[in-house]
């Protein structure tokens, strides 16, 4: 009867009703056909949650298997800032800065951010975890992550390198080996309720791909030795620099790699480029005296001298060009063999004219100087070796006796090693394998000849000269008691604008022990050590310690071995 006595008002009613529906049919479909891609990705976004696992990154190992580089497990800590009120910011800003140190004003900005993960601080001690967790702050999170660790510190720290928070390998191992040690994330998705609160109701998992762990050809022991005998003489001559490299002349598996100065791998930001550098593969210097291996042992292999050969030595002036060439102690009559052993300039410039420069360059190529090793580090130069194209009249005064050159440590190492080796030269390599999470070896390291530089009755020759220089010669402060040892002191002046140096010199001793059945070749190469600068002085002792407590080491280690 109401609808009878007010039919415009009844038709106007059904009309806004009907409108009102036509609307709200209309926006949902628009929704429905338009926006629905946003509003899934938005409703999964807060009903599902996930979290990236990370893997284990494979451990650093010594040949002993004593961990240089391991994870250890550690907690991160995000905010879900969609979820907390502006008063809850305010208060957990307070207390996180209170416990991790962090400024209030970089944990507000992170909080400020409209999203549901937001990180606070990654990879925080343990206690400020605890705290923080035992808080129970609305909105605050932790997540498991690991961190490097390396125990020892900065031993190895330029063989070994470092990672960043992330567990990328950005220097050294770390770096050269990442995609072994690395691993594959995962991925775990969860269940949230409108709280944002997890249900633990898991959707979907993948399971991460642990790194593979390196093992190393250092031996941990051998690496302290020799550093702490390297730390004593470039502290003690107030040096610039400085390197030493052990291998084993025999197989090219390096036991020792170290330069100074050196960084800590779990701060690497805290030192500066240079000390974080690889000079031992990177920079190179002219090698001075122990370059004249190269000359006197060429000579020896063209049948062109002998041992007990006389060569008069000027008196320590001899004109090469329109250059006077000097001997630091002036010199008359010497054989050959008393031409290595006092370090003549003049004698070993005459031996190199009686050969010649393309001998000079053939021997030198022979060294692998003037190319890379091949070591497999990164950042390795060939240094410079001139063809004798392109000498100067005096060049046969100065490439002989290790000036106009530029090498590298390792090369160095490389050239006696292949002495002590009866005259085959090793490739040098610091990785002895790597090995998968099952404990399966997926890549090995090997011995690898490269070639033979000299004759094997040359290489013997030139071991009982070299032996000479320790017992009577320049590095008679490498002699040892009850070890015999073989080597070359070298002096070289460094260039400084254009002209050498009278008050800058590279400091270098090259030897290996025990002659008769070498176990050690050693390079030890100190960079503008002052008040003293002769290669003999500085070099000489670092080499000597180095090989009596190494030796002594691996005796006792062997003797454990050999224990029934």
């Amino acid at each position: 009867m109401y609808f009878q006595k007010h039919p415009t008002r009844t038709g106007l009613v059904f009309f806004v009703i009907l409108f009102g529906l036509s609307i709200s049919i209309i926006k949902l479909s628009m929704i429905q056909i338009f926006h629905s891609s946003f509003l899934t990705d938005k409703a999964d976004k807060q009903h599902n949650h996930v979290v990236e696992l990370e893997p284990r990154r494979g451990t650093i190992y010594d040949r002993n298997m004593h961990a240089l580089a391991l994870n250890v497990l550690m907690y991160s800590m995000y905010a879900n800032p969609m979820i907390m009120s502006d008063e809850e910011k305010s208060s957990t800003v307070t207390q996180i800065s209170q416990v991790i140190g962090m400024s209030a004003q970089a944990i507000a900005q992170k909080l400020e951010k409209s999203k549901h993960f937001a990180w606070i601080a990654r990879k925080i001690p343990q206690e400020a975890y605890e705290k923080l967790k035992g808080m129970k702050l609305h909105g605050i999170g932790f997540v498991k992550e690991s961190k490097r660790f390396y125990p020892n510190g900065a031993l190895a720290a330029h063989v070994v390198g470092f990672a960043n928070i992330d567990n990328v390998g950005l220097q050294g191992v770390e770096y050269e080996y990442d995609k072994y040690l690395h691993g594959t994330r995962g991925m775990a998705e969860f269940l949230r309720d409108a709280r944002q609160r997890d249900l633990l109701l898991e959707k979907d998992f993948i399971e991460p791909k642990d790194g593979e762990d390196v093992v190393l050809t250092l031996d941990e022991t051998i690496q302290f030795i020799a550093e702490n005998a390297l730390d004593k003489a470039f502290k003690k001559y107030n040096a610039k620099a400085g390197t030493i490299i052990v291998m084993d002349p025999k197989t090219g598996e390096v036991l020792a790699f170290a330069n100074r100065p050196t960084f800590r791998p779990d701060a690497p930001d805290a030192s500066s480029v240079e000390s974080r550098t690889n000079r031992a593969v990177a920079f190179v210097y002219e090698p001075g005296s122990v370059f004249k291996i190269v000359t006197a042992s060429g000579a020896l292999e063209e049948g062109a001298f002998k041992e007990e050969d006389d060569i008069f030595c000027e008196n320590g002036h001899y004109l090469v060009g329109n250059h006077i060439l000097k001997d630091a102690h002036p010199k008359g009559h010497l054989t050959f063999q008393e031409v290595v052993e006092e370090s003549s300039n003049i004698g070993v410039t005459k031996i190199a004219q009686k050969i010649g420069a393309n001998k000079v360059y053939e021997y030198a190529r022979r060294y692998r100087f003037g190319m890379k090793t091949n070591i497999g580090m990164m950042g390795e130069v060939n240094g410079l070796l001139k063809h004798p194209s392109t000498w100067s009249k005096t060049s046969i005064g100065a490439v002989p006796i290790g000036q106009e050159v530029t090498v590298t440590s390792v090369q160095l190492l490389g050239m006696i090693a292949s002495v002590a080796n009866d005259g085959v030269y090793m490739k040098p390599y610091y990785v002895k394998y790597i090995k998968d999470n099952n404990g399966a070896v997926t890549q090995v390291g090997h011995p690898e000849v490269v070639s033979r530089v000299l004759r094997k009755d040359i290489a013997l020759r030139m071991k009982n000269i070299l032996k000479g220089v320790v017992d009577r010669g320049t590095a008679q402060l490498a002699k040892m008691k009850d070890i015999t040892a073989a080597g070359k002191t070298g002096t070289a002046q460094k260039v400084v604008n254009g002209t050498y140096s009278h008050s800058q010199f590279v400091a270098s001793f090259i030897g290996f022990a025990p002659v008769e059945d070498p176990k050690l070749a050693i390079v030890v190469t100190i960079d503008e050590p002052h008040p003293a600068y002769y290669g003999g002085v500085v070099s000489g002792p670092v080499f000597k310690e180095g090989v009596e407590d190494s030796l002594k080491y691996l005796a006792t280690k062997k003797e454990a071995r050999d224990a029934p």
